[in-house]
């Protein structure tokens, strides 16, 4: 089942690092579990914003903002598929970085790596039934904390490196995983700006 691991890496993440390490899945297993996780926020972003809508503002003054049905499909598109390649990203800097701390993983152990460490963050997609910013956003920075707790967690036992080398080494892929968010929201920002931006209802 694709979704084998998922409650593991809730309830006992050690252990399931070490599972997932002594039971590695194919390289398609591996990106299955991304496109079916992806979908969690990709399918309520479109659904908060196409049919709930955002408030914007405070108390009564509050607007409450909604996309076009085909505006918001094209969103969630996106969405899903930039968070399917930045995943992808992700696993290939991994992997290239590994080879720094004498680390040689294969490119499928990678990917189980990325795959997995980012799924609270997709996970927190659930959040947008409630479109409130500050939800939200909360919600966000604890599916944030615990995919990096993942990653520091996993790291030593999914690429056998020693845990004092592992924290450096995570702290690396942490570092260049924010670079690689800043660039995905650049590159969304310049999409919008030559006119695949978002319509409001």
């Amino acid at each position: 089942m694709i979704l084998n691991h998922l409650w593991g890496i809730y309830t006992h993440p050690k252990e399931e690092w070490q599972t997932i390490d002594k039971r590695h899945e194919s390289y398609f297993y591996s990106l299955s579990h991304i496109m079916l996780i992806a979908l969690i926020p990709a399918g309520m972003a479109y659904f908060a914003s196409a049919h709930l809508g955002w408030d914007i503002g405070a108390g009564a003054t509050a607007d409450t903002i909604k996309l076009t049905q085909q505006s918001a499909i094209q969103m969630a598109i996106a969405m899903y598929f930039g968070l399917i390649i930045g995943v992808i990203a992700l696993a290939v800097i991994i992997n290239e970085l590994a080879k720094s701390f004498d680390a040689f993983p294969t490119y499928t152990q990678s990917l189980e790596l990325a795959a997995y460490t980012a799924t609270p963050i997709f996970m927190t997609g659930f959040s947008a039934f409630y479109p409130e910013l500050w939800f939200i956003m909360c919600v966000g920075l604890v599916g944030l904390s615990y995919s990096v707790y993942l990653l520091y967690s996993g790291v030593p036992i999914m690429l056998h490196i020693p845990e004092e080398k592992g924290f450096i080494y995570s702290s690396s892929v942490v570092t260049c995983g924010l670079v690689l968010l800043v660039i995905l929201m650049a590159s969304s920002v310049i999409l919008w700006s030559v006119g695949v931006g978002p319509q409001y209802m």
